[in-house]
């Protein structure tokens, strides 16, 4: 972005360019956007200074995309739109029922849509917008009400209340036992085909951690099955890819329902529960607040019929 910054040096002569190469004129341009025509010229001929392009051909009365102008313009069209977009469904989120919820791809699919129905059973008029992401954001900065974090619920700027404590055991899929048999242990579990979770940006433990809280000695050679989001080491493991660590909030009911099944009864914390936490600067709408008590209350509810 910093990178950026120093070719694009103003939002605003976006604006102006997009403006002007979807009217093909400058007047037109500057009439759109209430500012002078002299002003639009000059924005411009920024732009083509600090990208080092010809924008435009400039005629007696009008102007025309050149090839690289019309290239941008259609990379700038599409930029704007998807921003135009993500603003206005923020802005009308709350005021019309709606909540955007903040959490990993795996939480989502795995935590949430199986109790979606306890939601709209008890709040109807609400409608949750999941926003999955690769990593943790700050719901302060991205003007979201609620998100879902590990960690230990403390963090600047946000109240937090738990909704699930960190127990994770080790999962496969009935599938892939009939095929290899059980491991009667940790140390034969450690000859088995693991997969492995390999996430870019968020602090999760991984096989060596587990194996280390179970007082083995065991190096990583590089194999299995390496995944980036934990949603697909789930994906994997029910289609009898190898063994999982189980992250038990999130796989309970699948072992519940026969699609995995728990390799060793003891769990293991690793001192990250999970949390929904949320601005402290202003107060939470009605709607995010049933949304976020709804969280903290339901983890046991599972709607029927899912799995």
């Amino acid at each position: 972005m910093r990178k950026l910054k120093s070719l694009i040096q103003s939002p605003a002569s976006l604006f102006s360019f997009e403006a002007a190469g979807r009217h093909l004129s400058f007047a037109r341009a500057a009439e759109e956007l209430n500012v002078s025509q002299a002003a639009i010229s000059y924005a411009i001929k920024q732009l083509e200074t600090a990208l080092n392009v010809q924008l435009f051909y400039r005629g007696h009365r009008s102007v025309e995309l050149t090839n690289a102008g019309k290239r941008f313009h259609n990379d700038v069209t599409m930029g704007l739109g998807h921003i135009h977009r993500s603003a206005e469904e923020l802005s009308r989120s709350d005021s019309e029922g709606s909540i955007t919820l903040s959490c990993s791809t795996a939480f989502a699919n795995y935590w949430i849509v199986p109790r979606l129905g306890t939601l709209r059973a008890k709040n109807p008029e609400i409608d949750l917008r999941l926003q999955t992401t690769d990593k943790d954001i700050d719901p302060a900065i991205e003007g979201i009400p609620l998100g879902i974090r590990r960690g230990t619920g403390d963090w600047p700027g946000h109240d937090a209340i738990q909704i699930a404590s960190e127990e994770v055991y080790p999962v496969a899929s009935p599938r892939y036992l009939a095929e290899n048999g059980r491991p009667k242990s940790p140390g034969e579990l450690a000859e088995r085909r693991l997969i492995y979770l390999e996430e870019p940006y968020r602090d999760r433990p991984n096989w060596h951690n587990w194996f280390q809280a179970k007082g083995l000695v065991w190096k990583d050679y590089g194999e299995g099955l390496r995944l980036n989001d934990y949603a697909l080491v789930i994906q994997a493991a029910l289609a009898g890819g190898g063994i999982a660590l189980g992250w038990w909030h999130l796989v309970d009911h699948l072992v519940e329902h026969g699609l995995l099944v728990k390799l060793d009864d003891e769990a293991v914390h690793f001192g990250g529960d999970f949390w929904v936490l949320w601005p402290n600067h202003k107060p939470l709408s009605p709607q995010a607040e049933r949304v976020r008590d709804w969280l903290t209350s339901s983890q046991n509810s599972l709607d029927n019929g899912l799995y």
